[in-house]
């Protein structure tokens, strides 16, 4: 019987150091099915879900916590088996924009989470305005509304928390 695990790791950017991860899977007979990998600030951070029999589990486990040391910290966890998507969810794409300030990420996340909203993924950047140069904070979110929600309470919220941070907060439907 196969099961899941998932793993993380951060380290300093430098080749090999997915090959070795990739190594140490492959070793331990596992199947790399997903992943998220990135170079932020000299540091390479990433999340992988492999596949591995029972048996070889608690081997490859073992295989992934050694290679913890100076320059890379991994932590594993096993899979908890998942349904299909909630099906009294909706799958929204939340994105926002704006000059960069500390607490965007903070007050939206409280908007969601006091609603019951999970985010199922979220990716950040900032980059520079065209004109001025300025810092622009970016964000792209998946998050899992539930149906029961009054979406247009939600949109309020989102709307007064854009106009505090000055940014702009858009929902759409996802096409996921």
């Amino acid at each position: 019987m196969t099961t899941t695990m998932v793993f993380t790791f951060v380290g300093a950017d430098k080749p090999g150091l997915v090959e070795q991860l990739a190594q140490t899977v492959s070793k331990h007979g596992g199947n790399w099915l997903e992943s998220r990998m990135s170079e932020l600030a000299g540091q390479f951070a990433g999340i992988v879900q492999v596949a591995v029999s029972e048996a070889q589990q608690p081997a490859l486990r073992a295989a992934l916590t050694a290679l913890s040391g100076k320059d890379l910290t991994i932590v594993v966890a096993v899979a908890e088996p998942r349904g299909a998507d909630k099906e009294d969810c909706r799958n929204l794409r939340l994105s926002i924009i704006g000059n960069d300030r500390p607490g965007i990420v903070r007050e939206v996340a409280m908007a969601l989470a006091a609603r019951h909203i999970n985010v199922r993924e979220m990716d950040t950047t900032i980059s520079s305005a065209p004109m001025s140069g300025a810092p622009m904070f970016e964000a792209v979110a998946s998050i899992q509304v539930p149906r029961t929600l009054d979406m247009a309470e939600l949109n309020d919220q989102l709307d007064a928390v854009a106009n505090a941070l000055t940014v702009d907060i858009d929902l759409e439907e996802s096409l996921r």
